[in-house]
């Protein structure tokens, strides 16, 4: 399950006479037990996503910039002469070209044989032919199904395998991810195949391989391609004429879709195991996309610089889908995560909103100081809001975020991608405490509650699981009702509420804290501790960059507390005891870590275990907890437990 939430500790700058949009909740107020509904308004939208670009996007923003893709040639696919937004330096396309590469690839689908249901497989950073098979996988009723990069063989063959994809779009290499190569070496019977004859009964759905060329050099693409038989070259998949049959089928499909149906299979990060296919609909995605762009209000005169990768929901949708519902540009300053592209971007584009994960804007805050003191004038003033989520963000950190890349208005959201994703977000209006220490309330046409073990609502203010509810819930896992019934359950009265996982405290105006996993809750001598409360102790200080929080088996106690430290760069003071003492003293003595490692220290592996999201995958951490402490490393010696 993907997560997103965001939980500063910094008071961001802002004038305290501002007057609040915020939608009030329906029902009581103040609260007394912990379930909220949100807003009826703004009502949803019943439109399917490819006629609301039609109509709501193009129809209205058609001359507006819509999509800007730095590192990609002004014309990277052919086609008729475009305007480019008069840019010659790399591919600037308004609303209106944007929507002739969707359509022209729409009926180049069809040409490939593309079927209403059938799954599209995308194996890509974050590039334009991504942005266009967002949409013209929407226009024809396919099912796009957005595959992690970095997955090596087994992991790229186990999830084409369990959604049958039937057509997979490919670069030929990532970093060191190969996939041609890979996928040949493996299955022979692939390389020697016809185009859209591929048998191979390791994918026994698979039939069409397309590459997009990201080298940049025709001669080194041209020998990617040579020895894989059945490999179609991505430009020559799109339909530019438009007086041919396929544009007739393209509307008719169109017309005939559903809003229900699924156009889109994300996988889950797998922090608690194998990752699993979520199926969402157009209804879900349209629009918690517009809910999304609302909270972070955003106009056609913004312009989003997407950093997270295109197949997480973060990309996805809260970059993507938030962005081009209301209109905005969206910016993609590299295909994979670089600094110096973002920086570039930022300054260069004059972008208004930056989204990542903490990972991402230590690398950006980074690579802006390395810059000013190399003497350089770094604007980032256009900048006003954005996203940042995976895990809790210092407060060192979030100063900085204000402080020098004037983040004033970052947006807190919180989520899964299992509610397509997000289910409660902060605005600009909200009180200052309540942005810093919360997710924020509950979106609108969203229900919410926190409840007890035995599935009872909980007072305000006590914790419990939470389960969300409404239009963003999942149709469900991709062939595997028995993971769905698992998580997905209805009441009495017939709702059917998600079962996060999630451990929430609500408070009586109904916005939420997420205080960590119900299954990474630490029960020392029967006590709950919530790892994130003791995880944001930890970050606060000024020598401790990341901090993660574990169980570790204990014969007295059954468990106790491990922290996982990263330090700051250029620091060595802060110890074992030290990091005990300030939990000790933050908090209370049962929090204090009983054991403590320093990432890169004592043997320990040099980085902590993440998912491609930034989420720590706290499964993978007490495993190594586990066995350090077995062996005696890491235990603090003034433990007085």
């Amino acid at each position: 399950m993907h997560r997103l939430h965001l939980r500063p500790r910094a008071a961001l700058r802002r004038s305290s006479t501002s007057t609040s949009t915020t939608l009030p909740l329906v029902g009581v107020s103040p609260l007394t037990l912990s379930e909220v509904a949100g807003p009826k308004e703004p009502p949803l939208v019943t439109k399917t996503l490819p006629a609301y670009f039609r109509d709501d996007i193009v129809g209205i923003h058609g001359a507006r910039p819509a999509l800007i893709a730095r590192k990609e040639q002004a014309r990277p696919y052919g086609g008729p002469l475009g305007h480019n937004l008069g840019d010659i330096s790399h591919l600037a396309w308004d609303f209106g070209e944007f929507d002739r590469h969707i359509q022209a690839l729409a009926r180049g689908l069809l040409d490939l044989g593309v079927k209403k249901g059938d799954r599209v497989g995308v194996i890509m950073g974050n590039n334009s032919a991504y942005a266009c098979l967002q949409w013209a996988c929407a226009s024809v009723g396919a099912i796009l199904v957005t595959l992690n990069p970095a997955y090596r063989l087994p992991e790229v063959v186990n999830t084409l395998r369990l959604v049958g994809v039937s057509h997979l779009f490919v670069v030929p290499q990532i970093r060191s991810s190969a996939y041609l190569r890979m996928l040949c070496e493996a299955f022979p019977s692939i390389a020697s195949a016809h185009p859209g004859e591929i048998q191979e009964e390791a994918l026994p759905a698979l039939r069409h391989l397309v590459v997009v060329d990201n080298t940049g050099n025709t001669k080194q693409f041209e020998h990617e391609l040579q020895d894989v038989k059945p490999a179609v070259d991505f430009r020559e998949v799109l339909v530019w004429r438009e007086d041919v049959a396929e544009k007739r089928t393209v509307q008719e499909i169109t017309d005939s879709l559903d809003v229900h149906d699924v156009i889109n299979l994300q996988f889950t990060s797998g922090t608690t195991g194998a990752p699993k296919a979520v199926s969402l609909t157009h209804h879900n995605l349209l629009n918690n996309g517009l809910s999304i762009g609302r909270c972070m209000r955003l106009t056609p005169a913004d312009i989003l610089c997407n950093v997270p990768p295109l197949f997480h929901c973060f990309g996805l949708v809260l970059g993507n889908l938030a962005a081009w519902t209301h209109g905005a540009c969206i910016v993609y300053p590299s295909e994979i995560f670089h600094p110096p592209s973002i920086v570039d971007a930022v300054t260069e584009e004059r972008c208004t909103a930056l989204h990542g994960v903490p990972t991402h804007f230590l690398g950006v805050l980074a690579e802006v100081q390395r810059r000013t003191e190399e003497g350089q004038h770094v604007d980032t003033r256009s900048l006003r809001t954005g996203i940042a989520a995976g895990s809790p963000v210092p407060i060192d950190l979030m100063k900085q975020l204000i402080d020098k890349l004037n983040l004033t208005e970052l947006t807190v959201a919180y989520g899964m991608t299992e509610t397509s994703p997000v289910s409660f977000q902060t605005t600009p209006d909200d009180p200052i405490m309540k942005r810093v220490e919360t997710v924020g309330r509950v979106l609108p046409h969203v229900r919410a509650k926190v409840v007890d073990l035995e599935g009872q609502i909980v007072p305000v203010g006590k914790p419990g699981e939470l389960l969300v509810a409404g239009y963003p819930l999942q149709k469900g896992y991709w062939n595997d009702e028995e993971q769905t019934r698992r998580v997905m359950q209805r009441d009495a009265e017939g709702t059917l509420w998600m079962h996060t996982g999630d451990e929430g405290i609500m408070d009586e105006e109904g916005y939420l804290r997420i205080v960590g996993r119900i299954k990474d809750i630490i029960i020392r001598g029967g006590e709950n501790l919530f790892p994130v409360q003791i995880e944001n102790v930890l970050t606060a200080h000024p020598e401790i960059r990341e901090a993660a929080v574990v169980a570790v088996p204990d014969s007295k106690y059954g468990e106790v507390v491990g922290a996982w430290l990263v330090r700051e760069p250029h620091t060595t003071s802060i110890t074992k005891e030290l990091a005990r003492r300030v939990v000790a003293e933050g908090m209370n003595p049962q929090n204090a870590p009983a054991w403590v490692w320093f990432v890169g220290e004592d043997e320990t592996p040099n980085e902590l275990p993440k998912t491609a999201s930034g989420k720590v995958q706290k499964h993978i951490l007490r495993d190594w907890s586990k066995k350090l402490a077995g062996e005696g490393v890491g235990r603090v010696s003034s433990d007085n437990r």
